[in-house]
């Protein structure tokens, strides 16, 4: 655990580029510390102009310069044909060679994702593609959900490796001893869903990967903090994400509007300020906003191509909070257990005991 951090940041990405990314920092500073440096890449002028209304010198940012940028709408094929010598490609390339700890970027997720990949290469041997994991506010804390959009669609090994991954995640960003974790399923029942998540089911209740393996749940227990980790493909899990975000919007528009609607109303709101902000906190979006890329040999980070900077701040709170910890490490030593378990036989459904609730 290195108590230096340095974080490398893709200094153009997403759709507000430089004056984002750098108030992240300075926001970031503010909730947490000066106990961080930051390497950006990017177009400097850009970025010393927001460095300058920050009031953030070159003892707290590095600035690399690129003139090119890999746009949010590139394919991923062709961000890894032509995207070498981008604020992108520059900014994972920090990752690798050692000079940074982690890396934090808003820009495009499909590119991102190939040349994360293409550099740092898998953390073990069968991994296909690397999984987004998103920390989800709920009634007893925060749940990390995973797949959030990487892999429209998974097979039942695929789960079973966002299930390791997540738990050491969860342990590693939240701090829970033993992570439970479940599979997002339309029932509770053994039988229900498609072939993959029971198998799945099955694989980690037998399978002897030393998870704290809870079953099956559903929807509405990931806001119920029914579980910490939650395992679903990236279709679902994206749909679920974007839902939860735009449901939080709505009701923090409804109590404005509510809150502001008479004089009766804004007296009452002023009363219970305190506790309204703190309800403010607990269901704001931006602190959902940082999706690790788990699976890969560094940490990577994907923050919101919409975030404000108070959600980039949170972004790179996540990956301080994974360079600061042993996560990469426990990854590779479960996943060096998967294909033992991936090799059980069958066990008949007349043999397989009910979920725990």
């Amino acid at each position: 655990m290195p108590s230096s951090i340095l974080i490398s940041l893709d200094g153009m990405g997403g759709d507000h580029g430089p004056p984002v990314v750098v108030a992240g920092i300075q926001d970031y500073r503010k909730q947490h510390g000066e106990g961080v440096r930051f390497l950006v890449h990017g177009d400097e002028v850009a970025i010393r102009v927001e460095m300058a209304k920050c009031h953030l010198t070159d003892d707290v940012i590095s600035v690399r310069h690129t003139d090119k940028v890999v746009g949010m709408e590139e394919k991923p094929a062709q961000a890894m044909r032509r995207g070498k010598g981008s604020s992108l490609w520059n900014a994972i390339e920090a990752v690798k060679t050692g000079e940074a700890h982690a890396v934090v970027s808003a820009g495009n997720t499909g590119a991102l994702m190939a040349i994360a990949k293409l550099i740092l290469r898998m953390s073990a041997h069968g991994l296909e593609r690397p999984a987004i994991v998103a920390s989800w506010p709920t009634l007893r804390g925060v749940t990390a959900v995973l797949d959030v959009g990487a892999n429209i669609e998974s097979d039942a090994e695929q789960l079973i490796e966002f299930a390791i991954m997540g738990e050491a995640f969860h342990a590693a960003v939240h701090g829970v001893a033993r992570p439970t974790v479940g599979i997002l399923n339309v029932g509770s029942e053994d039988m229900k869903g498609h072939e993959e998540v029971r198998e799945a089911n099955r694989i980690l209740r037998d399978g002897g990967l030393g998870l704290n393996y809870h079953g099956f749940v559903e929807g509405d227990d990931i806001a119920k903090g029914t579980v910490d980790v939650v395992v679903t493909d990236g279709f679902t899990g994206n749909i679920a994400l974007k839902t939860a975000e735009g449901v939080a919007r709505f009701i923090s528009a409804l109590l404005k509007e509510a809150l502001t609607s008479s004089l009766q109303a804004k007296v009452g709101a002023a009363i219970a300020m305190s506790a309204l902000k703190a309800m403010g906190r607990r269901i704001d979006p931006s602190s959902i906003n940082g999706g690790p890329l788990l699976g890969l040999n560094g940490i990577v980070v994907k923050s919101h191509g919409g975030a404000d900077a108070k959600g980039y701040a949170n972004a790179i709170r996540i990956a301080v909070d994974l360079a600061r910890s042993d996560y990469l490490t426990k990854v590779r030593d479960s996943l060096n257990r998967l294909p033992a378990a991936l090799e059980l036989p069958a066990v008949s459904p007349e043999t397989v005991t009910e979920p725990s609730q």
